[in-house]
């Protein structure tokens, strides 16, 4: 069979378009990358080298999805065609080309909680407090494009060169990196040296989900595709990661920056019930300055089930919820692994999965990234973290930033006076902190005002000697003792093939799962994750929880003005993302109680109520689904 057979007449114009820049605006369901890949095939079957394409996406799940449809074509050669994430792509050129060994710096990334060390560290005089430092952060991240007009580079602002000279001195003395910073190393070494032979040169440049690139991440694939054709895939509607600088009008405004553009649209949706497409046009269209663009059901599309429902309580929704998605799995309507479970906290997610399995319903939660998060000042709320530092240290006694995060932990300050003063120590001596800290225990040196540093030091290093020749289980049960805030580590270490694994390994594993997450499409059991993990899954059974204000949407009070606004808009895209899962059945859930406690671990904001329970109402995303939307019933009323 030839791999033109049954392909439409877009996805044809797709594959056969010519070198000018092609820009695909492709809604959800449509099939973007049943597209793209038949435009690599197309491109193999006229002669190009393989090795001369790459093909990327935003995320780890999905660069290996395009790996696995590559490989499915069947062609001579497709699995030389390079595909992967950016920053995986971005990590091997810069160790390929030694750009990290000849500037002196240390691949160790620094993971999200450890950043608020760093934070905490920098925040003084000109930078402003934490927010405003995290916000140059995430500026230095996107080589300080801020806006999607800006050409990334070297900071211009007196204040962000200030910034950028303490938080590279910072990184390096801790020997350390930002994830964030592969892209721009990455793009100053191809802008300042064009003549290296690490320097790829790739002949089509193919990219997936463009519209969750920043500026910097844009700027490269254009030096990338230099010389050849650059091909991009995106849909504003679905950009959801504001956070890193990413905007929707990179894919809109995409003709201004290439210039002959050639333009197609996918909006046919193959995937979801009519009642949902209908529900997912009504619901975008409430943000501004978008296309006017809408989905297009399938002819023939079923109207699909929707259901809107709202408990009296949490507890109620989380019994709810379980019950149907146990009775629909038991009675064979749709199999476990066909069913996606999507939460705005995992707290929520967690008793949901647990009320399933206790049910004999298998669910896993998969919030592996989200366990680690917590203010490191509040004691009870680092146990994941503090247990994650001692593994580190457990691999690496020698680690500055875990040995920073552990010294640090419990204090209002992070005890970032006394750390300073082991750094200048350490920087006038040439000693490093762990060595620093072993003359101050021994009594060869004596520092003022770091008795607290040296006594969480001495605590560590006991711990570290107690756990040194632990391995698999027993390792996995010293560090992750079987609790509520270590199971998503124990399921990662329960996934590690090596049985007899050592620190290192544990690490390596935990530290991928949760920066680089890769979800699991072929399963038997349900699959609980965030709204924001669900981008590029589908399922027949798709279950929102949690639909209250305050959480869908969560806007943050102290923001200004236009960046709640901003922030609104975003979160209605996710919102539209995570509807648009469904092949079969949609249940959006509400509830009009919730626990205090339960509230501030989570961070919903909530007024109102009792002192022990607070009182919420509906999304307003639920109001603006439009007249296809079913009447919301309540819980007592679902099953009858």
């Amino acid at each position: 069979m030839d791999w033109r057979d049954g392909l439409d007449d877009k996805a044809r114009r797709i594959a056969g378009s010519d070198q000018s820049p092609l820009r695909v605006v492709a809604g959800p369901g449509t099939g973007k990358t049943f597209s793209l890949i038949r435009r690599v095939a197309r491109l193999l079957q006229e002669g190009a080298k393989p090795d001369a394409i790459f093909a990327c996406s935003f995320t780890r799940t999905g660069a290996n999805d395009l790996h696995k449809e590559l490989l499915k074509l069947a062609m001579p050669n497709t699995g030389r065609v390079q595909s992967g994430t950016l920053h995986s792509f971005c990590f091997r050129l810069l160790r390929r080309a030694e750009v990290l060994q000849l500037t002196g710096r240390v691949p160790r990334p620094l993971m999200k909680f450890e950043q608020r060390f760093l934070l905490e560290d920098l925040r003084r005089g000109t930078f402003g407090g934490v927010r405003d430092c995290n916000r140059r952060l995430e500026a230095f991240n996107s080589a300080w494009a801020r806006l999607q007009s800006d050409e990334p580079g070297w900071p211009t602002d007196p204040t962000d060169r200030a910034f950028q000279s303490q938080l590279l001195s910072w990184l390096q003395f801790q020997e350390a990196m930002l994830v964030g910073e592969l892209i721009p190393e990455a793009l100053r070494f191809l802008r300042g040296n064009p003549a290296s032979p690490f320097r790829p040169r790739f002949a089509h440049v193919l990219v997936d989900e463009y519209q969750d690139l920043n500026r910097a991440e844009q700027a490269l694939l254009d030096l990338l595709a230099n010389g050849g054709t650059l091909t991009v895939v995106g849909d504003e509607d679905q950009s959801i990661y504001s956070f890193k600088y990413a905007h929707p009008e990179g894919i809109s405004a995409f003709d201004q920056t290439h210039p002959a553009t050639a333009d197609e649209s996918l909006d046919e949706c193959r995937r979801c019930p009519i009642t949902v497409v209908e529900m997912a046009n009504h619901l975008i269209q409430y943000n501004p300055a978008r296309s006017a663009r809408i989905l297009v059901p399938l002819a023939g599309a079923p109207p699909g089930e929707v259901f809107v429902v709202q408990w009296s309580s949490l507890d109620g929704e989380v019994e709810g919820i379980a019950k149907f998605v146990d009775t629909r799995v038991k009675a064979a309507d749709v199999e476990a692994g066909g069913v996606l479970i999507l939460s705005p906290r995992r707290q929520l997610g967690y008793r949901i999965r647990d009320a399933l399995n206790n049910m004999g319903t298998r669910a896993h939660s998969f919030f592996h990234e989200e366990a680690l998060d917590g203010n490191p000042k509040e004691l009870g709320a680092s146990q994941a973290q503090q247990a994650f530092v001692l593994l580190t240290l457990l691999a690496n006694p020698d680690d500055r930033v875990a040995l920073r995060s552990w010294c640090g932990f419990g204090s209002d300050s992070l005890r970032k006076n006394g750390w300073a003063r082991l750094r200048a120590h350490c920087e006038s001596t040439g000693e490093s902190p762990r060595e620093a800290l072993d003359r101050i225990v021994a009594g060869q040196v004596k520092l003022p005002y770091t008795g607290d540093i040296v006594a969480r030091y001495c605590d560590a290093m006991k711990q570290v000697a107690h756990m040194a020749d632990l391995r698999g289980q027993d390792l996995l049960d010293a560090v992750f003792p079987s609790a509520d805030w270590s199971e998503p580590f124990r399921f990662i270490g329960a996934s590690i093939r090596q049985q007899d694994y050592d620190s290192q390994l544990l690490l390596e594993e935990t530290r991928i799962a949760v920066t680089q997450p890769e979800l699991p499409t072929d399963v038997d059991y349900v699959r609980v994750m965030s709204l924001h993990k669900s981008k590029g899954l589908t399922a027949d059974l798709v279950v929102i929880v949690g639909c209250i204000e305050g959480l869908i949407p969560f806007i943050d009070d102290d923001l200004p003005p236009a960046d709640s606004e901003r922030s609104l808009h975003e979160q209605r895209r996710l919102f539209y993302v995570a509807i648009t899962r469904t092949r079969q059945t949609l249940v959006i859930s509400s509830f009009v109680r919730l626990p205090r406690d339960l509230a501030h671990r989570m961070g919903a904001p909530v007024r109102g109520g009792g002192p022990t329970e607070a009182n919420t109402i509906a999304s307003q995303f639920i109001d603006e689904l439009g007249p296809r939307k079913p009447d919301t019933i309540s819980g007592d009323d679902f099953f009858h």
